[in-house]
């Protein structure tokens, strides 16, 4: 078995785990996404190496984090970029895919510097820049609809 198919065979069992413990630990999950864009317009997408597909950039706000902290941690942390401005919050997305109880802020980022890459290769098994039109296979339902709203101006939905 490739890793690939042991992620698929796997990753229903670890999110329900995952979602198990954070339904006593916190009331409601919520989580932050980025969609940064460089000078080309070309966009940062990162693949897990515990779930499928290629995503936006991001994770959970710890508590006592906010938003943009928590941003800022999960972009150093997957893809070595530091915010050099304020990102511009782009929506709040209900994620029922992941759990009833999960919310996610999106936010654009086009000012920052990177350094380096992923902090933890463990986890983050691959990223980069992607022009729009040169997307990876695989990714996400969800990536392709945040990005058709930011860049080809489709309506924007309250749902992930």
């Amino acid at each position: 078995m490739t890793l690939d198919s042991l992620r698929r065979v796997f990753e229903p069992a670890i999110r329900r785990v995952l979602h198990l413990y954070w339904r006593f630990s916190r009331g409601l999950t919520f989580g932050v996404r980025a969609v940064v864009v460089n000078e080309s317009g070309a966009v940062f997408l990162v693949k897990h190496s515990y779930v499928s597909g290629w995503h936006l950039p991001g994770g959970g706000v710890e508590t006592g984090e906010t938003v943009e902290e928590a941003l800022a941690r999960e972009l150093l942390e997957e893809g070595g970029i530091t915010p050099t401005a304020r990102p511009a919050l782009h929506g709040i997305f209900h994620n029922a895919h992941v759990s009833r109880r999960d919310h996610v802020a999106v936010f654009i980022v086009r000012a920052f510097r990177q350094e380096g890459g992923p902090r933890h290769p463990r986890e983050i098994i691959d990223c980069g820049f992607f022009a729009r039109n040169a997307l990876p296979e695989g990714t996400t339902r969800g990536t392709h609809a945040r990005l058709a709203e930011v860049f080809d101006g489709a309506a924007i939905s309250q749902r992930w």
